[in-house]
């Protein structure tokens, strides 16, 4: 029988989690939780003896991974793995599945809520309302008629693409593969025409050796002054000092990030805490009752899979 570390919080009710761990316990599989560290020794102690892991957002350094002698496999709540220490696993031999699919709904729902948000200044007429002010120096625009340009055109671009063409948008994509399965109202072109055309360029690229800083001062003056960049993908995709500049320039418009260069809470220097017309949110994105319910789901059929020898999900 194996033992099954649960190494953070599922974002599930308690009584969902005990329904989900229930039929592996029923065979006789053991269960331990804990809560998120980021305490490599405090993950060792915890993980040492586990045959299997389960985890989301928090990161794995390879030293722990290398510390557990009977871990097997790593079963990662998340649809991104950059933070788990694969180098290290694939030496082991360490099987790795993640939760793809989970949030797709979710972060599309979110680019279209920050894209509302910026258009129509919601966070600022909403403050001005309270404060007992009027709309004088506020009045928005509207997403119909805008172009919207979307990098990375898997499942969760194709469903934001989607969303924006039921405002009645233009939809621009820009992928490392031509897709041809893609929708036909989404006209797929180089980053450099799309961050030209696009009034609205969203981000859903994954991190990696070429999409690292991707967004930068000089892809930055390509855009519009009139343009907008809703980053839900990974933080280290946009330099961050270069996306502020750009910000307090006036290079372009506005920003709805969601993710950073190192996960919230954020330190009061983050440069983008200080910009004018940026929407901030602490990546939130992938986070609603429904998506987290469908994670947990994944996550325990990717274990339940892993136990009889039918892996899903491979990573590795």
């Amino acid at each position: 029988m194996s033992k099954i570390v649960i190494m953070e919080s599922l974002g599930i009710s308690a009584q969902e989690l005990a329904a989900r761990k229930a039929p592996f316990e029923a065979q006789g599989h053991t269960f331990a939780e804990y809560e998120k560290s980021t305490d490599p020794a405090v993950l060792i102690r915890e993980a040492r003896d586990a045959d299997a892991m389960i985890l989301a957002n928090m990161p794995l350094p390879g030293a722990v991974i290398e510390a557990c002698p009977r871990l097997k496999f790593i079963d990662v709540a998340f649809t991104g793995v950059d933070h788990v220490g694969l180098d290290a696993a694939k030496v082991r031999g360490i099987a790795v599945s993640n939760a793809s699919g989970y949030s797709n709904e979710a972060v599309a729902e979110l680019v279209l809520g920050m894209a509302l948000s910026l258009y129509r200044n919601l966070s600022a007429v909403e403050a001005r309302c309270r404060a007992g002010g009027t709309k004088d120096g506020l009045v928005g625009g509207e997403l119909q008629g805008k172009t919207v340009g979307i990098v990375g055109l898997g499942k969760i671009g194709t469903r934001t693409a989607a969303l924006f063409h039921a405002f009645g948008c233009s939809v621009l994509a820009h992928s490392r593969t031509v897709h041809a399965d893609a929708p036909d109202y989404v006209r797929q072109v180089s980053l450099e025409e799309l961050l030209a055309q696009s009034d609205l360029v969203v981000l859903h690229c994954p991190l990696n050796d070429s999409t690292r800083g991707m967004i930068n001062a000089e892809k930055l003056a390509m855009m519009k002054p009139t343009a907008l960049l809703i980053n839900v993908a990974r933080g280290p995709v946009v330099v961050t000092q270069d996306l502020a500049d750009a910000l307090q320039r006036g290079v372009i418009a506005g920003a709805g990030i969601d993710v950073f260069d190192s996960e919230p809470p954020l330190a009061d220097d983050e440069p983008l805490l200080h910009c004018p017309h940026c929407l901030v949110t602490p990546h939130v994105a992938f986070a609603t009752r429904e998506s987290m319910s469908l994670r947990a789901e994944i996550v325990f059929d990717n274990l339940a899979a892993w136990l009889d020898g039918q892996q899903k999900n491979v990573i590795l």
